[in-house]
């Protein structure tokens, strides 16, 4: 196979071209003109003899190789960020640089704050930037192979295994467990409230096995307007544990027995991103925390 070398500054036209739809917008974005990145676009695509962006009307959209090709540019230049910052660390003896995390709501909410104080305590300067993605489709673990994001917090499963570009490991397993306005005579009577998000195909099998459990008549958008709904009096929901951290005195928890569904939780990386230092500190400080393996609330019931 013949060697193709590609430029730093190829790579971000190839990164500039896919973010902003169109090579005008990518030409205003590094500072050049239109002609430039469209010639250094087709200069791409001969050395690697594809077509990486289909061109129309209405701006550039990436082909699959394209898709493929941008993803592996920005992971590129991920680690030529990363040999700056840990090279210039080494003589300071410290980590330091830009950390890149995607999560799903819950988890950006309830796990990785105390996990980001603690890394921040020991290593101050990393600057943590989360941003919060549905875990829907490609999801978190989709934001990593992508290239934008260096490690993502994610729901790991027979339905959702790693995907095999990645590695990761499982850091807690997290029950479901029936929500309902609290002090409701009958709970299982009420209506459904549910969100795409909520669960793996393993635990909607669960479900279809429960003849008390009706179809959803109610569909919010995450699970914090699940838990809005319920409280409000407006039906009832099969939750995992981290959506219920801090679940207000309106709503009651009822466990749903040794039979009940679980979640793993997780994290996603690229190899190459995991022998970094900042990674491997933010992997260390997500290994420490105490796993929320169930739902802890004084107002469980059986």
């Amino acid at each position: 196979m013949d060697t193709v070398d590609l430029a730093p500054q190829e790579l971000r036209t190839l990164v500039a071209v896919a973010g902003e739809g169109g090579f005008s917008a990518a030409a205003v974005r590094l500072g050049t003109t239109q002609s430039a990145v469209s010639h250094a676009v087709r200069g791409i695509e001969r050395k690697l003899g594809v077509v990486l962006f289909e061109r129309g009307r209405y701006g550039a959209r990436p082909t699959a190789a394209g898709t493929r090709a941008v993803a592996h540019a920005r992971r590129v230049l991920r680690m030529l960020e990363v040999l700056v910052a840990e090279t210039r660390g080494v003589g300071a003896g410290e980590v330091a640089g830009p950390l890149r995390i995607a999560a799903f709501r819950s988890a950006a909410l309830y796990l990785l704050p105390p996990v980001l104080e603690r890394l921040a305590a020991r290593h101050p300067g990393i600057e943590a930037e989360v941003t919060v993605v549905r875990e829907v489709g490609p999801g978190t673990a989709g934001e990593v192979t992508a290239g934008r994001a260096d490690l993502g917090i994610a729901t790991i499963g027979t339905s959702s295994p790693i995907p095999p570009e990645l590695i990761g490991d499982v850091l807690l397993e997290e029950p479901y467990a029936l929500v309902h306005p609290a002090g409701h005579p009958d709970p299982r009577a009420l209506p459904l409230v549910d969100w795409t998000e909520n669960c793996s195909s393993y635990t909607r099998q669960w479900w279809a096995a429960q003849d008390w459990i009706p179809a959803a008549t109610v569909r919010a958008e995450d699970d914090g307007a699940v838990l809005s709904m319920v409280s409000s009096g407006l039906g009832m929901a099969i939750m995992p544990a981290l959506s219920l951290t801090g679940a207000p005195l309106s709503v009651g928890i009822t466990d749903l027995g040794a039979e009940r569904p679980t979640r793993q939780v997780g994290y996603v990386t690229t190899p190459e991103l995991a022998a970094t230092a900042a990674v491997r500190a933010l992997i260390r400080e997500l290994r420490a925390r105490r796993p929320a393996a169930a739902v802890s609330d004084s107002r469980k019931s059986e």
